[in-house]
């Protein structure tokens, strides 16, 4: 992983890493409750802090971990 995810930065308690489907870094992609299948740019790596719903995420937003509070 090149640059850490914003997500995990912040503490997200939904974040779950990264995933690499052929254990390769050009698959690699950070992975969360919200997004099983791959954390958008705008919230992995920009501005949106997905304080707020968005497309796609089965209703599951950002929400700080406890110990990080």
């Amino acid at each position: 992983m090149m640059t850490e995810p914003n997500c995990s930065r912040r503490g997200c308690i939904h974040f779950r890493g990264v995933s690499q489907p052929d254990g390769t870094e050009q698959t690699e992609t950070v992975i969360c409750s919200a997004f099983p299948k791959g954390i958008p740019v705008v919230i992995a790596y920009g501005d949106n802090l997905h304080l707020t719903p968005f497309p796609g995420d089965g209703g599951i937003q950002f929400q700080k971990r406890e110990d990080d509070a």
